[in-house]
């Protein structure tokens, strides 16, 4: 199947011009929109409130900015299900157990999902197609998946181009080479060397803890 230009080539090409891993800058994106259009336009259906309410709220990393968003209306109608729920369990001195996942995890699952099998779809060994040659080159010249999300890929596709393997393949592996450096520059007596360093790999150590925890662009 060829790649087709369609919102998920867009979005991909427009995240792989950003620093950072380009499936964590579109899940963060999407996760956001999702909330503040289902603060604005679902609170006040039923069905959400009910599966909302069965997961125990947001998890505390989809929820960490609810503050920040523009309908505090919306925050508090649904706050205040969980706080109830909260209540009858501290009065029952009994754990408080949500029966469903956290609704942005689950979205966020089924964006991953969505674009790793997009990532990976088409004979593009053959570069039998102008889209899915431009999709190579743009995602090449990306800063590449975090650790995580090519765990991910690894663990789920079927089948994955061999460019993409290779790209990653050398990117992690200049990244050990560099952290490797940074940590023996930085020795007491090789301040000099250390100096010489250019400033990404004086800095290398952010770039690793980013790539292995995922979920870090904020530029």
């Amino acid at each position: 199947m060829a790649v087709e230009r369609h919102i998920n080539f867009f979005e991909l090409q427009k995240a792989c011009a950003k620093p950072g891993c380009p499936l964590c800058r579109i899940v963060s994106d999407r996760t956001e929109r999702y909330i503040d259009n289902m603060l604005f336009e679902h609170v006040t259906d039923r069905t959400f409130r009910k599966l909302h309410r069965s997961s125990g709220g947001f998890c505390g990393f989809h929820s960490r900015n609810l503050e920040s968003f523009r309908d505090g209306l919306a925050v508090a109608i649904l706050g205040r299900d969980i706080l109830e729920d909260r209540i009858e369990a501290f009065k029952k001195r009994k754990p408080w157990k949500p029966k469903e996942l956290c609704p942005i995890c689950v979205e966020q699952n089924r964006i991953e999902k969505e674009y790793l099998s997009f990532l990976v779809q088409g004979d593009i060994k053959t570069n039998s197609n102008e889209n899915e040659q431009e999709l190579r080159d743009f995602f090449t010249a990306s800063d590449g998946l975090c650790a995580p999300h090519y765990a991910q890929l690894l663990e789920t596709a079927k089948r994955i181009p061999e460019w993409l393997i290779t790209f990653h393949d050398h990117k992690f592996s200049e990244l050990l080479r560099r952290a490797g450096q940074f940590i023996e520059l930085s020795a007491y007596g090789r301040q000099e060397e250390f100096a010489r360093l250019p400033e990404k790999d004086q800095i290398v150590w952010k770039e690793l803890a980013v790539n292995l925890r995922g979920g870090g662009n904020d530029s």
